[in-house]
């Protein structure tokens, strides 16, 4: 469809010898509209209105209403957002291919032409979720590790490097390379795009949609970039715009500098505590004020990953020098810096440390206030500073193992805390409401609940160690958060060269690991003459991908883990991701603490949680002398002084100059060709789906629902992680009986993130977490739920009641708590609902992208009246459950709210379809069906 400009905001911007068409926002203010206050994440929305202006889908009075923007005002106002891009991660990125695979033999089947399925946006995806820390603490890890990849995984990557050659604009960056966020900053994010538009180049703003929440790691470049499920995700690959609603704009202003002792990974430890509190889910968040400039650039990037923590769609910092010097340091030519420059000032995108611009609400934090922290042990929201680590691990163990009433004093206070929350002085301890005065040394020996005598443990090399509530078992200094910052890498290296010049040793009960998200953090560890130390604790490389934080953390020692089913430990990790629900990091691990990593390394040589890192010894040196985290801590200064010699421009273009050509491993896999994909029926990695059976030209109506049943009754806070199938095979699960079936021996299951294109495996492990609980059948944890259709109602697992339940033709809900679906955006957590039998899912609140996902793949999502849930109307769960009014979306309009009958109670529960846009894919049975009937016509 033509482009039109209503508000002559067509213009040239000559740049050296270069002209480029822009669309000028100042056009606006000609025209009596205010946007030189609006909000930078705002002003690059309006210039895409601007820019895809059409008359249909994006009008001249949307982009009116956007430069009108009230910041007091509620989000009720539709637009429609095209990306400049769209960035896969393999564990989403394959069903995207998948679907699309699909796509194109519907297309056929239906007479239409199956090259109309093709992404008619850039896509670029990086693999980088499928390597497993299955070797670690050996010279060859890497290697091995790799190896072990390929083996697993061959037919997933032959299936890429088919959709390499089939589709249009799709690059892979191939296995070994990095981590998709990492690249994204370093290498495919541009600042300013630019495309041919007629006869000229036209310059726009980069954004960009990601198939992983963390997307949001490139706003620290200014890039307004943001997460979505693989079904959105899809139809921005397609060309279709992603609906959405004016967002409230949160202003965070920073002011001073970070103080010597602390991280980057603290201050995002700490805003994400402060943001979590300050709800801002769903909202735009923008950092700004003169503390901006103190802030570096990687710094910012690790505010910006992590954004779905505290549940920001985006959180974004403006361009400014910092940016600009990024740029150049990591080897973007010097004519796209010169753009990106030339550009921002032009479109009042650069930063004014002065300006003040007009937002929904504020934060302020003074950046000289933030203190060494850790989060756990299992959200990371819930930040501890430093000094109180040691109470606060004490306190969740006696919470998970005891009775309340034997949690140490002051507990509650300190997994609470409100910002800022410095160091107390030695005479004072955090109290809770009505706890008597305690002594803080004693305090922080308090016996922590039961007692428990450690087990002792023999290693295979003769080694011994004894193994307790708490013991470190994994060390992992992994995820995009914080290896894309040289300054905690460079930290975590110079921690260990001091602390094998003392004569510390890891624990031998810790498994150890490094995994960086580029090539270049190992480039500069090798020019600094620093990866020997890391080697000589166990910090050896075992990949460039992201293991541990996604559930990649392969298999425990074998003596610990079998210490740990012995003694029912309550065992720990410690990594430098930015996740750590339950059940995630590893099966067998219940607490799990995010940090730095410095303090990973420092984690590993205690070997334990149990401990007061600033008064405690970490262990004894060489000499016999207790050595303490104080004398192996690097300071700033020394930190930079190795950053300044280590790192150079040259490593960053070198490293990405052929970033897409993969190795020789890589280049030999044989390919499939044609321009339909040849499904093998054989295969338990790529299996054709079946969304689109029996599917007509025209969607069928919409009708009530009858008589459902509910599959799972669920609490507060249940995560993706919780619903979608993620982290390895177990042995006993549905999706291992399916793989044995078929052939596949135990050892070779591999993980669900590897078999993701194979929709058989995922319904037999979507609602199947090890931590899931649900109130239909109490005192279980996992996939478990009752089986209504047979009179005793026996428990079973939640596949296998599906399938009862589809037999006989009864439809499924779901009845959940608050922030339903929070965390990572996982499709197949939507994909996963749908393909169980579920219709319709009841909760009090939804995160975000979640509740779009469940839209996207034809499920209903509706909320429970304000004030009340399951518990206040009396629901069991044991209902059958009729919602009707869902008919009235046939004539186009979408109800507020629907009549809930189960049994007796009645309630009018609320529509959860947000834009005009999500009710037509709603009618379409999902996304995927909407987008292929409109490339019909």
């Amino acid at each position: 469809m033509k482009s039109m400009d209503s508000f002559g905001a067509r213009s040239i911007l000559n740049v050296g010898e270069q002209s480029y068409r822009i669309y000028r926002l100042d056009a606006l203010q000609e025209a009596g509209l205010d946007v030189a206050s609006l909000p930078y994440g705002l002003k690059i929305l309006l210039e895409n209105l601007l820019r895809t202006e059409n008359g249909k889908d994006i009008t001249a009075q949307d982009i009116r209403a956007l430069a009108s923007w009230d910041p007091q005002a509620q989000p009720d106002r539709e637009i429609a957002f095209t990306p400049a891009r769209v960035v896969l991660q393999d564990f989403t990125g394959v069903p995207a291919v998948v679907d699309l695979a699909a796509m194109r033999e519907a297309m056929h089947e239906l007479g239409g032409d199956p090259a109309r399925i093709n992404p008619l946006a850039p896509v670029e995806l990086v693999i980088d979720h499928s390597v497993i820390v299955d070797v670690f603490g050996q010279t060859n890890a890497f290697e091995r590790n790799v190896e072990i990849e390929y083996q697993r995984n061959l037919e997933r990557y032959q299936f890429l490097r088919w959709g390499q050659q089939a589709f249009q604009d799709f690059k892979v960056v191939p296995p070994g390379t990095g981590i998709v966020h990492q690249v994204n900053l370093e290498h495919l994010s541009r600042v300013v795009f630019t495309a041919d538009e007629d006869d000229m180049k036209v310059a726009y703003p980069d954004t960009c949609v990601g198939t992983d929440s963390h997307t949001p790691m490139v706003n620290g470049l200014g890039v307004v970039a943001w997460g979505v499920g693989g079904i959105e995700a899809e139809a921005a690959m397609l060309g279709q715009p992603i609906s959405m609603l004016i967002p409230r704009v949160v202003g965070f202003k920073l002011t001073g500098t970070l103080p010597e002792g602390t991280t980057a990974t603290d201050l995002v430890l700490t805003i994400t505590e402060m943001l979590r509190k300050h709800r801002v889910v769903g909202k735009f968040v923008e950092f700004y004020g003169p503390g901006v400039a103190s802030v570096p650039l990687a710094n910012r990037a690790t505010i910006g990953n992590m954004s779905p923590e505290y549940g920001s769609t985006i959180s974004i910092f403006p361009i400014d020098d910092e940016t600009l010097r990024y740029l150049a340091f990591t080897g973007r030519s010097a004519e796209q810096i010169a753009l990106v420059q030339a550009y921002a000032k032009a479109q009042g995108l650069w930063h004014d440390p002065q300006a003040e611009p007009r937002y929904s609400e504020t934060l302020e934090l003074d950046l000289s206030q933030v203190v060494p922290s850790i989060a756990g042990p299992m959200r990371p929201q819930d930040r501890i500073a430093l000094s109180y680590a040691k109470l606060a691990f004490r306190g969740a163990l006696a919470s998970s193992i005891g009775e309340p009433e034997q949690r140490p004093h002051g507990y509650d206070k300190v997994v609470d805390q409100s910002f800022p929350a410095s160091d107390p002085p030695a005479h004072e301890e955090p109290q809770s409401s009505g706890a008597p005065p305690a002594d803080p040394v004693e305090q922080a020996t308090a016996d922590p609940g039961p007692a428990r005598a450690p087990i002792p443990v023999t290693f295979a090399d003769g080694t011994q160690g004894q193994i307790n509530h708490g013991s470190v078992v994994i060390a992992a200094i992994t995820s995009c958060t914080n290896t894309s910052n040289p300054t905690v890498m460079i930290a975590a290296a110079l921690l260990a060269r001091r602390a094998v010049e003392k004569g510390l040793q890891r624990k031998p009960w810790v498994k150890t690991s490094l995994a960086p998200g580029s090539r270049v953090v190992t480039d500069y560890y090798e020019r600094a003459g620093l990866t020997r130390y890391l080697d000589a604790l166990g910090f050896n490389l075992v990949g460039y991908g992201c293991t541990t934080c996604i559930g990649n953390s392969g298999p425990l020692i074998p003596e610990v883990s079998q210490a740990v089913a012995d003694g029912d430990l309550s065992v720990v990790s410690v990594l430098s991701g930015n996740r750590n629900f339950e059940g995630r990091i590893h099966a067998e691990v219940k607490m799990n603490y995010l940090m730095s990593p410095p303090l990973v390394v420092a984690y590993a040589l205690a070997g334990t949680m149990d401990i007061d890192l600033f008064n405690e010894p970490l262990g004894q040196g060489s000499d016999g002398q207790d050595v303490y985290l104080r004398d192996i801590w690097p300071s700033a200064g020394e930190v930079q002084e190795v950053v300044d010699a280590a790192i150079v421009s040259d490593m960053y273009t070198a490293g990405y100059a052929d970033v897409f050509a993969g190795d020789e491993r890589w280049r030999a896999l044989p390919t499939p060709e044609g321009e339909r994909f040849a499904w093998d029926e054989a295969s338990t990695y790529a299996r054709k789906p079946p969304y689109f059976e029996n599917m007509s030209r025209q969607p069928e109506p919409v009708s009530d629902i009858q008589g459902a049943r509910v599959l799972a009754m669920l609490g507060d806070s249940v995560t993706t992680d919780h619903i979608s199938p993620a982290g390895s095979i177990a042995k006993t699960s549905p999706a291992a009986a399916y793989l044995t079936e078929h052939g596949v021996a135990p050892k070779d299951f591999n993980s669900y993130g590897s078999r993701r294109g194979n929709h058989e495996v995922m319904i037999r492990g979507t609602f199947a977490n090890v931590r899931l609980r649900n109130q239909l059948a109490p005192g279980t944890e996992g996939g478990f739920t009752r089986d209504f259709t047979r009179s005793d109602e026996p428990v079973t697992s939640i596949f296998e009641a599906s399938r009862a339940y589809i037999e006989k033709g009864i439809p499924l809900v779901i009845l959940a708590g608050k922030e339903y679906g929070s965390g990572s955006s996982r499709d197949w957590a939507a994909k996963g609902t749908a393909l169980l039998g579920v219709r319709a899912v009841i909760a009090e609140s939804y995160e975000r992208i979640h509740r779009s996902n469940l839209l996207g793949m034809g499920v209903l999502p509706l909320q429970f009246p304000e004030g009340q849930n399951a518990a206040t109307l009396g629901l069991t769960g044991k209902e059958s459950f009729d919602i009707t009014g869902i008919v009235a979306l046939n004539q186009d309009t979408t109800p507020a709210t629907v009549r809930v009958q189960a049994n007796g109670v009645q309630f009018d529960a609320i529509v959860r379809i947000d834009t005009p846009s999500e009710a037509a894919y709603y009618r379409h049975g999902g996304i995927m069906q909407y987008v292929l009937r409109s490339l019909l016509d």
